[in-house]
């Protein structure tokens, strides 16, 4: 095969430092519109970014070029330095250190960007924290909660 070809899709995951609200509403679709811009800019095909006041979700492809953590350093660092430009309420804004990143098939995409596009309805019902523990149960991975939130 004279060309190398990837299709991996994404379901990753994180929140602002200590789950603080900092992502004013007013502020959620441009971020949203930045953050994928920066997966484009990244070689990264941004399906879907959503989320709420503490924490977003994107639905994207893993650059063939890029490791996951590469790709989630240079995502957050950038939309850091963004929101820190653009809220001036912000100047102590920080992602939280970790992040969850999940693969998923072609045919689970549609379910996972309607689940992005309800995340203030879901919200109402439940906490980020008690998502993020049923995403990591759902993807059948083992953790230590000790160490899974900063």
């Amino acid at each position: 095969m004279p060309q190398s070809l990837s299709q991996i899709l994404l379901h990753v995951v994180f929140s602002t430092k200590n789950r603080q609200a900092l992502i004013a509403t007013d502020i959620q679709a441009p971020l949203h519109a930045y953050l994928a811009g920066t997966c484009r800019a990244l070689g990264s095909q941004a399906y879907r970014v959503g989320g709420t006041d503490n924490h977003v979700h994107i639905a994207c492809t893993l650059p063939r070029t890029l490791t996951v953590s590469k790709l989630m350093e240079e995502i957050k660092k950038s939309s850091s330095a963004w929101i820190k430009e653009k809220d001036k309420n912000c100047q102590n804004f920080s992602w939280q250190a970790s992040y969850g990143a999940f693969s998923l098939g072609q045919s689970q995409l549609p379910r996972l960007l309607q689940y992005i596009d309800n995340q203030h309805e879901h919200h109402h019902k439940q906490s980020f924290e008690e998502e993020l523990l049923k995403l990591l149960q759902a993807y059948q991975l083992d953790y230590d909660e000790q160490y899974l939130w900063d």
